[in-house]
């Protein structure tokens, strides 16, 4: 039997609700279709955006979206995307799919899906081919009161108050399709753009330098050295991969080695995140910059039939594990984790929906986040103990209620936990969580609800302790009332 000791007092710091943050780019269907479809629309909708897809994500509290990439932000020019629709430039989206853009989806829309969600934005401004008055003018747009020519061209298209922006990011992944920029002249590019991501509002901007490509140390040593003052936090991405020798792995129907292979491929997040906080503890020993993780999540095979540009992949019970040991390594860094954005929203990569149609399903990593929905915002506490090699774990409170939050990732072995507080008593215990009984299970339009959060009841209260039975393939929240 695992044991962990929990004392409840001893606070460890607070899990940022950011962590649990979401991505939309304009890339396949996440957009067009998935949240877009149109006033005319026969899909209910409001303000043109779907609302089945609106209702899900506010039930798991999606409290930040990025937009509008990706690479496909610095190859916005968002002046295309404002004013009557039907007026609007058409583009090619060149990084995926070739697809013609019609910019149907623009500023004032996304600020509208912000809206209804209830999430803050996040907002990726252009560096690779932008200028720096097109994006000082953007947030003019988007965030000054007063009288100005961009305030005054929002009234215009019909937006009088200006909108909240929490956070701006100046380029994305300026060492690749951003740029193909070096660490020390993205610094000082940074340095300069930055400079007029003017604050037209009494809350300043969050500015995000763009951040390594997984473990490129220098990049992140380069940045900090030279722009660490200018910036509010700085980016890391990285995506678990099923085989790095071979090409993308199919979502279904994979071998067993290939389950292992692309959960170590995700473990290996604690690495760069231990690492990369070195390098960033050296330039700001106060952890004053945050770590952004703005793009994460398995990285699959498209499925058959599909547009290969559009990264429309299944998620199965597998990526549920990806998604729960994930944020268990995010909550373990929560000093310098201040925000992550799983990638993607809605049918792209690792979503958290899929749409076809008027149809749409909630994914395994979708009740993933619905089982640790009380982890934001939530105090981590200390919790020891040695546990399995298959197993991970958070512990955290809030409002009353002890959260601890569980992954087996065992395909054949079930793993005996027991919570012991050390400063406390237990009072009314419940528990939920999502299993598989076979390596790619999954929904499907034809069987939507094949793995869904479900109540769990394999555990005992003895005391001041309780005994969980993790099942093969699951992940396990445990709410337990402070007595």
């Amino acid at each position: 039997m695992n044991k962990i000791q929990v004392t409840l007092n001893r606070e460890k710091g607070k899990i940022s609700r950011y962590i649990y943050g979401q991505f939309a780019e304009h890339l396949g269907r996440c957009i067009y279709e998935g949240v877009w479809v149109g006033a005319d629309s026969e899909i209910p909708n409001v303000n043109g955006i779907r609302q089945d897809v609106v209702e899900a994500l506010k039930a798991i509290k999606v409290p930040v979206i990025r937009w509008p990439g990706g690479c496909f932000a610095d190859e916005y020019h968002w002046k295309d995307g404002i004013g009557p629709t039907e007026e609007r430039a058409t583009i090619v989206n060149t990084h995926w799919g070739g697809v013609t853009e019609n910019n149907h989806f623009g500023t004032h829309e996304f600020f509208e899906l912000c809206r209804q969600v209830g999430a803050e934005a996040y907002i990726n401004g252009n560096v690779g081919s932008g200028t720096v008055q097109e994006m000082q003018e953007w947030v003019e747009y988007m965030t000054m009161d007063g009288i100005s020519p961009m305030s005054k061209l929002r009234r215009e298209n019909g937006q009088d108050e200006p909108w909240k922006v929490r956070f701006f990011g100046v380029g994305n992944e300026s060492w690749g399709c951003g740029g193909n920029m070096r660490p020390e002249y993205y610094a000082d590019l940074y340095r300069r753009y930055q400079t007029y991501v003017r604050q037209y509002t009494k809350e300043p901007l969050y500015k995000i330098a763009c951040g390594p490509n997984i473990d490129d140390y220098n990049w992140m040593d380069v940045l900090m050295k030279n722009a660490a003052p200018f910036m509010d936090g700085i980016s890391l991405h990285h995506y678990a991969l099923a085989s790095v020798w071979e090409d993308k792995r199919p979502a279904l129907g994979f071998p067993e080695k290939e389950w292992f292979s692309l959960i170590d491929s995700a473990l290996k997040m604690d690495e760069l995140i231990t690492r990369h906080s070195t390098i960033m503890d050296k330039y700001d020993p106060d952890k004053r910059v945050g770590l952004i993780v703005d793009e994460w999540g398995s990285w699959l095979a498209v499925e058959p039939g599909t547009n290969p540009g559009f990264l429309y992949q299944q998620n199965t019970i597998r990526d549920a594990m990806i998604a729960s040991l994930t944020l268990n390594i995010f909550h373990k860094h929560a000093e310098r984790v201040q925000m992550a954005n799983i990638a993607q929203m809605v049918n792209v990569l690792q979503a958290m929906i899929l749409t076809e149609g008027a149809e749409m399903i909630k994914t395994p990593t979708y009740h993933v986040f619905d089982l640790y929905k009380n982890h934001q915002d939530a105090t981590l506490v200390d919790a020891d103990g040695a546990v399995s090699g298959t197993t991970s774990y958070t512990v955290s409170k809030k409002d009353g209620v002890m959260t601890a939050s569980f992954c087996n990732y065992s395909l054949t072995d079930a793993e005996t936990v027991m919570l012991s507080l050390v400063d406390g008593a237990v009072g009314e215990v419940t528990a939920e969580g999502v299993f598989g009984s076979k390596m790619d299970d999954h929904n499907s339009f034809e069987n939507p609800e094949a793995v869904a959060k479900q109540a769990f009841t394999d555990f005992s209260v003895d005391g001041n302790e309780v005994t969980i039975t993790l099942p093969p393939m699951s992940v396990v929240s445990v709410y337990a009332k402070e007595n």
